[in-house]
């Protein structure tokens, strides 16, 4: 593990492999560990492969005063890093929450992005719905610890049948989310609900772009990737069977050799 002192605060990162830099964004409630299979087989083909710890989430501590963390700040988290880095242009995943700060860093940042990877994530603002869900949530969270959300909600994070046949799997993602410190996954919740809406920036991606989603996915089903591959010019579109909201832990081999591919392309 490497640190970085970035905004007055110490961002936590695994920098491996040389070659085509590709930076990797984990999801809620997760940490940089998410990507630890793709991390290892890519750092061995070639590439240099960089995944960080958002603020309030692994060991990156957040603002002890920041009770909203937007997606912009974790965009421009990124940003930092990649300039502390060295880093020109360059490959942009993410997952999940981890997609839509990928769709913020591309608005903001268009001409820093070399490929988009998407993975079971979505483009839309938050319903008025979902912003009270989540607010809620957060404010649970930080009443009660994120224990019961962990427990809660593991069996659409893993598809249930992963669940059973896969408990290395699910005891990771179980083991990342009950870790999240609650005051950085309240920070994120309340930030997240305040999205906006990326489809028509999503229209003006001019890069390779390859959007994954799982079949068991019920965060962001199917009809959402579809969305987003319709929405930017030439992109691919990979569905894995069997997998729910986590494809590149769930089914690694598949989702693997779909990146593989994408990244030859890229290169």
């Amino acid at each position: 593990m490497s640190t970085a002192e970035l905004d007055g605060i110490s961002v936590a990162y695994d920098d491996l492999g040389t070659g085509l830099p590709v930076v990797l964004v984990h999801g809620h409630p997760f940490n940089r560990s998410m990507w630890r299979p793709q991390a290892e087989r890519f750092s061995r083909e070639g590439y240099r492969v960089i995944t960080a710890d958002l603020r309030g989430y692994g060991e990156t501590p957040k603002p002890p005063h920041e009770v909203k963390t937007g997606l912009d700040v974790f965009a421009k988290d990124i940003a930092r890093l990649a300039d502390r880095l060295g880093l020109g242009r360059f490959v942009l995943g993410g997952l999940s929450m981890g997609g839509q700060i990928v769709m913020e860093f591309h608005r903001t940042y268009p001409e820093r992005v070399a490929g988009l990877l998407l993975a079971d994530t979505s483009p839309q603002e938050e319903t008025e719905d979902g912003k009270r869900v989540r607010n809620e949530t957060a404010d649970r969270v930080l009443a009660e610890g994120i224990g019961w959300y962990a427990d809660e909600v593991l069996t659409k994070m893993v598809a249930p049948e992963n669940v059973r046949t896969m408990p290395d799997v699910a005891a990771h993602v179980l083991q990342m989310m009950r870790t999240t410190p609650k005051e950085g996954a309240a920070a994120a919740l309340r930030g997240r609900a305040e999205r906006p809406d990326y489809r028509e920036s999503l229209t003006r991606v001019r890069v390779p772009s390859l959007v994954v989603v799982g079949t068991e996915d019920e965060f962001t089903p199917v009809a959402d990737a579809e969305l987003m591959h319709e929405l930017i010019p030439g992109s691919t579109l990979a569905v894995i069977e069997g997998a729910a909201h986590m494809p590149n832990l769930e089914r690694e081999a598949e989702f693997n050799d779909v990146f593989a591919r994408f990244l030859k392309e890229t290169n």
